[in-house]
């Protein structure tokens, strides 16, 4: 292989040489980046507008993140949880107090934090509610994501997902998202726990009816049932507000938390409960390798205390409505009355899911078009594509972005 660097085809060529196709990347290689912009091998700039599916809500490279990354790394990076270290202490009790909860179980990505909370919930039901062994049940929903374990898409509505997977774990109930009384009659003396997304967002960022989340918590009290709210995408300041629960005061029994959690620097998840739910795990009961280490927590907290100042959560409030004002004029009645380009528009905060019209092209062909502008999005399902930059942009480049996206669809 020659020494001299190789360009974006090369490089792409190697990767699929090589590399498992379980992802199907736009042929973009990208070498750096600051902010909410990155750039690729040949020194062409994008405007980041997935930030890592939200792990990179304060920007690439983020100062205070990479300068307490830094400092942790000359110092301490891992440990057995055989033993304490001087990061744990800090970070468990400044994430439950961001949460306004008693206890954290540190683990590394967002499916291992979800598996957690399936086990906790289960433990709960059995020790706490008197659950017969082996009857719990979970109720889940349409459309979800949840992660890529086994257990996790024996409950996925996708056949992407789940197809060819199988056999898969019983005990879960799915029921339509956005129907608080298709969770009621789904729940039964066996139910221990609903988990939801707040905002469905590989669905489409699909934003629940008003009221929905305050009528699930109102059902689990009632019915003795744990509220597990995946905040995974949707939670640390994306939707304006540092949990998309607290859209409407709603506070679950346990947060699942992670992506943004690791500034974009290493993976960082966690369960967070009251001592009333997590301390029914003990002792070697759950654990993790990697869960809690120190390079780990020190990032965790520098990305609390980014949280604490309200800063992030205030640019997602005040950017995210100017998105939205723009996007909604992409899908205004045309004054010639033709069809709009874009057929609506979702999302909450700096947070977006855009239907095109299907006779233009594909999600895959309108983030294609997308790209050769200059802006990295995704598709989700069929033709909708979602826009999720990092809460570090500016005014001035989301209106770039959107009028790219406009001069996109024009070209389609």
């Amino acid at each position: 292989m020659s020494s001299d660097p190789m360009n974006s085809e090369e490089l792409i060529r190697l990767s699929e040489s090589r590399g498992a196709h379980n992802y199907h990347p736009l042929p973009v290689v990208l070498h750096s980046a600051e902010g909410a912009w990155v750039t690729d091998v040949e020194g062409r700039r994008y405007l980041d507008c997935l930030a890592g599916y939200s792990s990179l809500n304060f920007g690439h490279g983020n100062p205070a993140i990479l300068a307490a990354a830094r400092e942790q790394l000359d110092r301490l990076t891992l440990t057995s949880r055989a033993f304490f270290h001087d990061q744990f202490g800090s970070f468990v009790t400044g994430l439950a107090d961001l949460c306004g909860k008693d206890m954290v179980l540190p683990m590394n990505t967002g499916a291992e934090a979800v598996e957690t909370a399936i086990k906790v919930a289960r433990k709960w039901g059995y020790e706490v509610k008197g659950v017969a062994r082996d009857q719990a049940n979970i109720v889940v929903m349409e459309d979800n994501f949840h992660g890529r374990t086994t257990t996790i898409v024996g409950f996925s509505t996708d056949p992407d997902s789940y197809q060819g997977f199988g056999p898969y774990a019983p005990g879960f109930r799915v029921v339509k998202y956005g129907s608080a009384e298709a969770v009621r009659e789904a729940i039964d003396e066996n139910t221990v726990a609903v988990l939801l997304e707040p905002i469905q967002g590989e669905a489409g960022v699909l934003v629940p009816p008003d009221g929905y989340l305050t009528a699930v918590r109102e059902i689990c009290t009632q019915s003795r049932v744990l509220f597990i709210a995946d905040e995974i995408q949707s939670g640390l300041g994306r939707t304006g507000e540092t949990f998309a629960c607290d859209h409407e005061g709603v506070v679950p029994d346990m947060y699942v938390l992670g992506k943004a959690l690791g500034g974009g620097v290493v993976p960082v998840s966690a369960v967070v409960a009251d001592a009333d739910v997590l301390g029914v795990i003990g002792p070697g009961q759950h654990g993790s390798t990697f869960g809690g280490n120190p390079l780990a927590c020190a990032v965790g907290n520098a990305v609390i205390a980014l949280l604490r100042t309200g800063e992030y959560q205030e640019r997602a409030r005040k950017l995210g409505a100017f998105l939205h004002t723009r996007l909604a004029e992409l899908a205004a009645p045309r004054a010639d009355g033709g069809r709009p380009a874009v057929v609506a528009v979702r999302g909450r905060g700096l947070w977006a899911g855009i239907d095109v019209d299907p006779s233009l092209g594909t999600g895959r062909q309108v983030s294609e078009a997308l790209m050769r502008r200059g802006v990295l999005a995704k598709d989700t399902h069929g033709s909708t594509i979602r826009l999720a930059p990092p809460l570090v942009v500016t005014e001035d480049d989301l209106a770039w972005a959107v009028a790219q996206l406009d001069a996109a669809l024009r070209e389609l």
